[in-house]
């Protein structure tokens, strides 16, 4: 691996229990691009749900498997669907568990890294709900509960998210520009980086009369692809490498 390799970003994958084509794209990534890379952060719902460390399945111990393998750091930032995901499955898959925000030194300079979720202020319910099931009560009544107890509120969860998803208008569920702003300055890189949205793109902007660029990573069930940041900067790519397709960009 060169000091020049460049550092790779994913996020929403969303991962069922059972495998099936995604994992069997996660899985030739990291045996590709991934084997190339000084370091790969992953920036949260790798898996549709998480419901505890104990709740091992067929998918899960696979990808743990193919992440462990690899020579390069692995970084992982809880999403809104694996906010569970602990450090039991983090030494199986070889992941450091990383705080959100996470302040990285990558190849092409300074940025902050997270899932994203926490910039869509604009949707007071996911809002409320994120405070909820962050909090250490929360949790720690909830993996207190049986298993199958667990699975099927994850189950109930996941298809109310899928309707108030689709009730919702889409600038809601989009970032805050405000809430983008104010990253920024006290973050104070010149790089953002996060997922969730699912609305991939690379927006060139101005925060406080300085540059800055915030990228927004694809998601796999839909079309998917990574963030290569080498010395030259930021490139959406397709999993072949190819650059990621302008018509499914979003301004």
């Amino acid at each position: 691996m060169s000091e020049t390799a460049p550092a790779l970003v994913i996020s929403d994958l969303h991962l069922e229990r059972e495998p099936g084509p995604t994992l069997n794209a996660a899985l030739a990534f990291l045996d590709g691009p991934a084997r190339a890379a000084s370091a790969l952060y992953i920036l949260g719902d790798l898996f549709e749900y998480w419901v505890g460390d104990d709740a091992s399945h067929p998918a899960a111990e696979q990808l743990a498997a193919a992440l462990s393998a690899l020579e390069a750091p692995v970084m992982f930032i809880h999403g809104n669907r694996d906010f569970l995901v602990g450090p039991d499955y983090a030494a199986r898959a070889g992941m450091t568990l990383a705080p959100e925000p996470l302040h990285a030194t990558l190849p092409c300079g300074p940025a902050l890294l997270m899932h994203g979720d926490s910039l869509c202020t604009d949707d007071s319910e996911h809002m409320a709900f994120r405070q909820m099931v962050r909090s250490e009560a929360w949790q720690r009544d909830f993996l207190g509960q049986p298993l199958e107890q667990r699975i099927a509120r994850a189950e109930t969860m996941r298809e109310a998210s899928r309707h108030n998803g689709q009730m919702k208008a889409a600038a809601i569920t989009d970032v805050n520009r405000e809430a983008v702003a104010a990253t920024f300055r006290e973050g104070d890189v010149p790089l953002l980086i996060h997922g969730h949205t699912h609305r991939p793109a690379i927006h060139d902007l101005e925060v406080a009369g300085q540059p800055r660029q915030r990228c927004v990573l694809p998601a796999w069930d839909e079309h998917p692809g990574f963030l290569e940041l080498g010395p030259e900067g930021p490139v959406l790519r397709q999993l072949d490498e190819t650059p990621y397709p302008a018509h499914l960009l979003h301004a």
